[in-house]
């Protein structure tokens, strides 16, 4: 009979670098700087390392010899994962499965990317083709993004006003949260005014609506739970997943409504069934979600049940998710202020939560008061085509 994975594995040590244009840095430089951070921490051996998952989302490398060269780890087995956004997350879940088994004691988790040496803007570039009434020759993530926030408005009554305001709010927020982050990308602060005249990218989506393409790495050493406190008192836990593929139908529907992420409501039944969550809301200290768009966010947290559909605005303007308030999302300042390299974002918010869970927020200013639980969430693809890979780690009991 299938088991869940709560409390069979922990992570001891994790590192992070700066996110943003690291055009003085290979991807090479990226690893071993988030790898040895990790190490460290961990107070292990490169040596020690029995094997590696590694979440890359651009073919910058074919293998899990893109992190298992630059550190030296010859002949010990490496294996790439890649599922678009929730990469590094995926890479941490298939890691800790093989913990979990029993197959190794100790395993990396990488996630990286180095997108702007690729010259691609994957927000505003990405192009593809699809077939659907709205569209002639192909889409991109903001435009299908401002779909999703065009029907939210709609379906739930606001105004474009009302609308675009609640989306500059959550913006303000991230970029507040990011501003005080030394490892985040555009560490920025931005008034709800800047965002609201910021230029339109997708209406209603503007400039501070949307990620920024990055560069980066984060890495974390993983153990079974029994070994861990060989290794230090203040280690985390793994309490569950959930992963989710959805049918892919909406490029082709006339009817799909963009208003919630189906593949995230899997997914979050999943992990909060392993992890014993009966109310998100009450029981998680704080979020991790993928907001690659203002959007996103809102429809993220509606998703996962933190709050109900149609009354994230009422969240967002009484100050719910902001780091003083009722659930706090995003404190790292999320895809959105952080930085988004694809595969790298997962493991990115895994070493967020890992850190709060500690105390240990780099900043003072940023650290949560006895945070418990903490969620991350990541999504593949755009709206109507998703998946969704959720992992929810806490402190021991």
């Amino acid at each position: 009979m299938a088991e869940s994975i709560r409390d069979k594995v922990a992570i001891i040590g994790a590192g992070c670098t700066r996110f943003g244009e690291m055009w003085d840095k290979s991807y090479e430089d990226l690893v071993v700087d988030a790898c040895y951070e990790a190490f460290a921490d961990a107070g292990v051996e490169p040596k020690d390392i029995q094997a590696g998952w590694v979440g890359l989302g651009t073919p910058l490398a074919q293998t899990g010899g893109a992190v298992s060269i630059p550190l030296k780890l010859d002949y010990k087995p490496f294996t790439r994962v890649e599922n678009a956004c929730g990469t590094g997350t995926e890479a941490m879940r298939n890691a800790a499965f093989a913990v979990a088994a029993k197959v190794y004691d100790l395993v990396l988790v990488v996630g990286m990317e180095k997108l702007k040496d690729t010259g691609a803007g994957f927000g505003a570039a990405f192009n593809l083709p699809v077939y659907h009434p709205v569209y002639e020759v192909g889409f991109s993530a903001p435009g299908f993004y401002a779909l999703a926030a065009t029907r939210y408005f709609r379906r739930y009554g606001l105004s474009p006003e009302q609308g675009k305001r609640t989306l500059a709010k959550i913006s303000v927020k991230s970029h507040h949260n990011g501003a005080r982050n030394p490892r985040a990308h555009l560490r920025l602060e931005v008034t709800e005014e800047t965002v609201m005249r910021a230029p339109i990218v997708a209406w209603p989506l503007g400039l501070f609506d949307c990620c920024g393409v990055s560069d980066g790495a984060a890495a974390a050493v993983i153990c079974t739970a029994e070994m861990a406190k060989s290794f230090r008192q203040d280690y985390v836990l793994i309490k569950g997943f959930g992963l989710s593929a959805g049918p892919g139908q909406g490029g082709i529907r006339t009817d799909y409504d963009y208003t919630c992420w189906t593949e995230t409501e899997y997914a979050a039944r999943e992990a909060y069934a392993q992890a014993g969550i009966k109310n998100p809301r009450r029981e998680l200290s704080m979020l991790e979600v993928h907001d690659c768009f203002s959007i996103a966010e809102l429809i993220a947290v509606e998703s996962l049940g933190v709050c109900d559909k149609g009354k994230a605005p009422e969240d967002v303007a009484a100050g719910a998710w902001n780091q003083e308030g009722e659930i706090p999302v995003n404190l790292s300042g999320g895809l959105k202020s952080f930085g988004h390299p694809i595969g790298a974002s997962g493991c990115r918010e895994a070493f967020e939560i890992y850190k709060q869970l500690q105390g240990k927020a780099e900043e003072p200013s940023r650290q949560l008061k006895n945070p418990r639980m903490g969620l991350c969430h990541n999504q593949g693809g755009v709206p109507g085509k998703f998946y969704c890979t959720l992992a929810i780690f806490g402190l021991p009991e």
